[in-house]
């Protein structure tokens, strides 16, 4: 029981930190910080206007390798203490 215990606050711990980065830039940088975003520009376009557009995207897609890269290792090792 102690196991399941563990793999779950784990995988709760991994959800929480990568929600917390996406909500950060696609809300935070998107949104909150946009206004002082778009004095920067990246290939033509105002900062805030891309992590509100594109931004947020790109990052939300590598969080779901990052995530399924985490849950692969949680896997093995909960595996091997079977």
């Amino acid at each position: 029981m102690d196991n399941k215990n563990n793999y779950w606050k784990t995988n709760l711990k991994y959800l929480v930190i990568l929600l917390t980065i996406w909500f950060t830039v696609s809300f935070g940088f998107g949104i909150l910080l946009a206004e002082r975003l778009n004095q920067i520009q990246m290939g033509g376009f105002k900062l805030g206007f891309w992590f509100a557009q594109q931004g947020a995207i790109y990052v939300f897609v590598i969080l779901i390798f990052v995530y399924i890269y985490l849950m692969n290792r949680l896997d093995q090792k909960f595996k091997n203490q079977k």
